[in-house]
């Protein structure tokens, strides 16, 4: 067990591209933190990454690190091999930080959240923007409209090349270049909603207590075999009822957007992330504006690996638990399931959560 002033000993599980450029660079600078194993596949990249950051163990065999003394672990590998990785460090006793989407399906979501709790450790999931500075703001804002009637989550990003089939010369510079597999293979969870929209479900769901029932849904894909662009109707177990939608049409040399508008009985709140605007609006024309410092909601994800380490320590609170991630895994399996069925209605139930416990 890790005292309070350390060492964390750490795993990366998976070290591609997004892991060498953020994850690994965030727990390197912190003085707590040993880094104690690196695993993935390619020997010569394996060796860069762990010469580069000083790692003692070095593997192209995730199993091996379980052998290792490590306090948390990363798991930055394909989508699909998420659940069985995130598990296995859950049950040796570390704490988890796992990318999202945090596993394929439903099941194995939930799942790992009883994992964790039976474990008594934290699973986070690699969700960057809940950790930004008073964007938790919203959930107090949420707590004052009432029931939540509607809900609008959209989400659009500049990535059209990454999934279908363009250059990646945006990161030619870097020593570690993506694998297109990741966001491309359909049984490795690649297409937009898994890739990108899910960041969006992280904040919804962070930020309300909602969790989808039903899904209807319509995939662009042409000429990809994944979607490219989302649209979907769904209705909440609560009754309420959402439009979610995402784009990977956002032209280069733009920002990510992210719009998030919730209805509630009693007045409404809006989130816009690419404008910074956080606006809560109530009857009689009241409207409440909060402050948001430029730049403060530019996307980068340093948060949820330096939480890591502070819950090891004992310290911090965990902004983007499993059971979010769940709920965005059932939403986003649903949504895709649907698009293939040519919209035939998904319905979520609490089976999946219950065959879990």
């Amino acid at each position: 067990m890790t005292s309070s002033n350390g060492p964390v000993r750490a795993a990366i599980i998976g070290a591609g591209h997004f892991a060498y450029r953020m994850h690994i660079p965030v727990l390197a600078v912190r003085e707590e933190v040993v880094l104690d194993s690196v695993c993935r596949l390619g020997r010569e990249e394996l060796d860069l990454i762990a010469k580069e950051f000083g790692f003692a163990f070095a593997t192209e065999d995730w199993r091996e690190v379980l052998d290792r003394d490590i306090d948390i672990a990363v798991i930055s590998s394909p989508h699909n091999l998420h659940y069985e990785q995130a598990k296995a460090f859950l049950e040796k006793g570390c704490h988890v930080l796992v990318e999202k989407p945090m596993c394929l399906d439903p099941g194995e979501a939930w799942d790992l959240v009883q994992v964790a709790e039976r474990a008594g450790r934290e699973l986070l999931v690699a969700y960057g923007w809940n950790y930004k500075p008073g964007l938790g703001e919203m959930r107090e804002m949420v707590s004052e409209i009432g029931e939540i009637e509607h809900v609008v989550c959209h989400m659009a990003s500049f990535t059209r090349s990454i999934f279908s089939g363009g250059t990646l010369s945006n990161w030619n510079h870097i020593a570690i270049q993506p694998d297109r597999s990741t966001w491309e293979a359909p049984d490795q969870g690649g297409g937009y909603a898994y890739g990108q929209l899910s960041h969006a479900l992280g904040i919804l769901y962070w930020l309300t207590d909602l969790r989808a029932a039903s899904v209807r849904s319509m995939l662009f894909d042409a000429p990809s075999t994944i979607d490219l662009h989302d649209a979907a109707a769904v209705r909440f177990q609560n009754g309420a009822t959402g439009v979610f939608s995402g784009s990977c049409g956002v032209p280069n040399g733009h920002g990510f957007e992210v719009d998030i508008r919730v209805y509630g009985s009693k007045g409404s709140v809006l989130l816009d992330i690419e404008t910074e605007r956080l606006v809560l609006k109530l009857p009689d024309g009241e409207t409440r504006e909060a402050q948001v410092p430029q730049g403060a909601w530019k996307y980068s994800c340093e948060g949820p690996a330096d939480r890591l380490v502070d819950i090891a320590l004992g310290q911090g609170r965990n902004e983007s638990p499993g059971e979010v991630g769940a709920r965005a895994v059932e939403t986003l399996h649903a949504i895709v399931a649907s698009g293939k069925a040519q919209g035939a209605e998904q319905t979520i139930t609490q089976d999946q959560k219950a065959a879990a416990e």
